[in-house]
C-alpha cells in the first residue's frame, strides 16, 4: 500500500475526493462503469457555484441571453453539423484480450509525439508499430493492427420501434444553432448578440481516463457569439492590458520553442492573436479562471497546430490547466465563421440569416429571371416550378451562366436544359434598404468538470498544524461549496449549542452554504472543514458567553488559521464582506482583537 507522499497528485485527489464527497466512480454497487462519474455533496456544490461565477461572467456582465435546449436532438441536426461523418476517434483493438483504446492517446503516452491525435490514420498505425507498442492491459502487441475510425456519439431512438432515429448531443452548441431563427427576435434581429448555455453533454469516449477530465458523460458552458464580421467589433479596450501567457503553434513547432508572456492588447495588434474577438475571450477568460482560483503559474493559452483546427476554424486557442504533471484542456476559443449557420440553412427549414439595414439606402444592379411558365410548363410537366426556383437560385450566384443560349440547372439530381430566351433573364436597378446576412460565430466553450478537477489540484495544500500533517483546499470563496462552519466549542453545554444554532439559522437566512459540527475535537473540527475547502469557521466559546467579551465569537480563516474575536452581531455582514473582497480577513485585526491560534479546548 502506498503511502501519501509516495501517491501522485491525481491520486491524492482521487482519494481526497472520494473521501470529502466531491467526486466518486459511478453505479459501484453493479460494478460501476468506466468514464462516468457521480459528484457527491461537495463536489456537487462546488461545481455548481463554478456554473454560477460562469454565468454571472459571461451570461449576466456581458448582457447575453441563456437558453436550455434539449440533451436528445433528431439525427437531421447531426447530419448538418457534421457530427455523423466527422465526429470520430481513432480506435485499435488488442487482438488477444479484445480492449479497444484510443490509438493516438497510446502513442502519446508512450512517446515524445504530442500531437498524434492531428496525424492522418496510416501515419498512426505506423508510429504503433514503429514504437512497439503494446496493449496496456495483457501487453499483447498492437503493430499491424489496424486502426478504425469511431464515431462518438450515442444514438438512440425517438418514440417507440426504430423509425426516428436521435443522438445525445456531443456538445451544447447545437441546440444554441438550431434554435437561432427563433432566438434572433428575442434580439430583435440586431447584432451582435450571444447566447450561452450551461448542460451536460456525451460522448461515447474510447477509452475514458485521468478521472473526470475525460468521460462519458460531462457538463459543458458554452457562449456562441454572433457577429457581422464587417460591422462588429469586440470591446477589446476593456482587456487590452490583461496578461497572459501564449503557446503558439509557431512555438509548438520550434526546436527551442517557449511561452510568450504578452498582453491581450499587444498579441491582437502584432497578429499573434489572430482576431479581436478571440483576443477579447480570452482576456476575459484570464480573469474569470484567476477569481475562481485557477494557479495562474500552472495555466496558459494553447494555440491549436493546423491539423488540429476543425476545418471551418479559422482560428482556435485552448485554455490549459497542468495537474499531475499533464496539460488538460479546460476550454477552447474558436472562430467558427458561417459555417454552423449556413449549415442549418442548407438542411433544416428556416431562415439562419439576418437582415442587416444600411445607413443610407443604395441603389443596386441584380440579375433576375422572370421564367414564361406558359413555356415551361408543357416542356417540364410537375418539375417546371422546382426549375424555376433552381433558376434564381443560379441567376443570383452565378449571373455568367445566362450569357449562352441555354443554360444548366440540377433538379432532383437531374441536369435540366432551359433555353435563356425562356428565362426573361435580364439586369435590373434595384434601391435597397439592407441585405440578409448569415452571422458569424466566434465560440468560447468552457469544460466545468475539467475546471472542478483543476481547482482541487491547484487548490490543494499540506502544511504542519501541531507538529501534524494538516491537508487543506485554498478555494476562492468564490466557489468553495461551503462557505462558513459552526462549532460550539464544547458539544454538551446547551448555551454553547443553542447559540451556535442560532448562528447558524441567521447564516442560512443570508444566503451562505453552512455546516453545523459539534462531533470531537475542535481541531479535527477544523480539519474536517479545511480539507473541504471551507474558508471560514466559526467558534462559539464561553469566553464570548460569559466572560468579558459577550455576543462574541472567533472567526478563523482557513489558508493562514488566523482568528479574532467579533461580535455576533456583525458576524453575517463580515462573512459577506469578505466573500465579496470588500475587504481583506487580514485587516478585520485593526477592528477586533485577534485571537492566539490554537486547538482550544476546554
Amino acid at each position: 500500500m502506498s503511502t501519501k507522499e509516495d501517491q501522485t497528485e491525481g491520486e491524492r485527489l482521487a482519494e481526497l475526493a472520494k473521501r470529502r464527497g466531491f467526486f466518486f466512480g459511478s453505479n459501484g454497487a453493479y460494478g460501476g462503469v468506466a468514464g462516468f462519474y457521480t459528484f457527491g455533496p461537495q463536489g456537487a456544490a462546488l461545481k455548481s457555484n463554478i456554473e454560477a461565477a460562469w454565468r454571472e461572467r459571461f451570461t449576466v456582465r456581458e448582457g447575453n441571453y441563456e437558453i436550455e435546449a434539449p440533451t436528445i436532438m433528431p439525427e437531421p441536426v447531426f447530419e448538418a453539423s457534421g457530427h455523423l461523418d466527422g465526429f470520430d476517434d481513432m480506435l485499435v483493438e488488442c487482438p488477444d484480450c479484445g480492449t479497444a483504446h484510443r490509438a493516438d492517446h497510446l502513442i502519446e503516452d508512450a512517446t515524445d509525439v504530442e500531437d498524434a491525435e492531428s496525424a492522418p490514420i496510416e501515419e498512426v498505425e505506423d508510429l504503433i508499430i514503429e514504437h512497439n507498442l503494446v496493449c496496456p492491459q495483457c501487453q499483447a502487441t498492437l503493430g499491424g493492427e489496424p486502426v478504425d475510425s469511431f464515431n462518438l456519439m450515442f444514438e438512440t431512438n425517438i418514440g417507440p420501434g426504430s423509425a426516428s432515429s436521435g443522438y445525445l448531443r456531443p456538445e451544447t452548441a447545437q441546440g444554441i444553432f438550431v434554435e437561432f431563427p427563433q432566438i434572433k427576435q428575442y434580439a430583435r434581429n440586431t447584432l451582435p448578440f450571444g447566447v450561452t448555455q450551461i448542460g451536460r453533454a456525451y460522448r461515447n469516449e474510447i477509452s475514458p481516463r485521468k478521472r473526470i477530465v475525460r468521460t462519458r458523460e460531462f457538463t459543458q458552458a458554452e457562449l456562441e457569439q454572433f457577429i457581422d464580421p464587417e460591422r462588429d467589433e469586440p470591446a477589446l479596450d476593456e482587456v487590452a492590458d490583461i496578461t497572459v501567457t501564449l503557446y503558439s503553434a509557431r512555438q509548438q513547432q520550434a526546436d527551442d520553442g517557449d511561452y510568450i508572456e504578452t498582453t491581450v492588447g499587444e498579441a491582437v495588434e502584432s497578429g499573434l492573436i489572430g482576431d479581436g474577438w478571440i483576443g477579447y475571450f480570452i482576456g476575459i477568460a484570464q480573469e474569470w479562471y484567476e477569481t475562481i482560483g485557477v494557479d495562474t503559474d500552472r495555466f496558459r493559452f494553447r494555440q491549436h497546430l493546423s491539423g488540429e483546427r476543425a476545418h471551418y476554424a479559422t482560428d482556435c486557442w485552448d485554455a490549459e490547466s497542468e495537474v499531475d504533471g499533464d496539460w488538460i484542456e479546460i476550454a477552447g476559443f474558436a472562430y467558427r465563421g458561417e459555417y454552423d449557420l449556413s449549415k442549418h440553412a442548407e438542411y433544416g427549414d428556416d431562415e439562419f440569416s439576418i437582415f442587416q439595414e444600411y445607413e443610407e439606402s443604395k441603389t443596386v444592379e441584380r440579375a433576375v429571371v422572370d421564367p414564361d411558365m406558359s413555356v415551361l410548363g408543357p416542356k417540364f410537366g410537375s418539375q417546371a416550378g422546382e426549375i424555376k426556383t433552381a433558376l434564381e437560385t443560379l441567376a443570383e450566384r452565378n449571373p455568367d451562366a445566362f450569357s449562352e443560349e441555354t443554360v444548366d440547372v440540377s433538379v432532383d439530381g437531374e441536369i435540366m436544359t432551359v433555353d435563356v430566351e425562356e428565362t426573361n433573364f435580364h439586369i435590373e436597378s434595384k434601391t435597397v434598404n439592407g441585405e440578409h446576412i448569415t452571422p458569424h460565430v466566434i465560440e468560447p466553450s468552457f469544460g466545468i468538470d475539467r475546471t472542478v478537477y483543476t481547482l482541487l489540484a491547484h487548490g490543494y495544500r499540506e502544511d504542519t498544524v501541531d507538529n501534524e500533517t494538516r491537508t487543506y483546499l485554498s478555494l476562492s470563496t468564490k466557489v468553495a461549496p461551503t462557505d462558513v462552519g459552526v462549532f460550539p466549542l464544547i458539544s454538551n453545554v446547551e448555551q454553547l449549542v443553542e447559540q451556535a444554532k442560532d448562528i447558524v439559522s441567521e447564516l442560512r437566512a443570508a444566503g451562505l452554504s453552512v455546516v453545523a459540527d459539534d462531533s470531537g475535537s475542535i481541531g479535527r473540527r477544523y480539519r474536517r472543514q479545511d480539507e473541504i475547502g471551507t474558508p471560514f469557521c466559526i467558534t462559539v466559546d464561553r469566553d464570548g458567553i460569559e466572560g468579558t467579551d459577550p455576543d462574541t465569537v472567533t472567526i478563523r480563516q482557513r489558508d493562514t488559521g488566523r482568528q479574532v474575536r467579533a461580535p455576533i452581531a456583525v458576524v453575517t455582514e463580515l462573512i459577506q464582506s469578505v466573500q465579496s473582497d470588500e475587504i481583506i480577513f487580514d485587516n478585520l485585526t485593526d477592528a477586533y482583537d485577534a485571537v492566539e491560534w490554537a486547538n482550544k479546548s476546554e
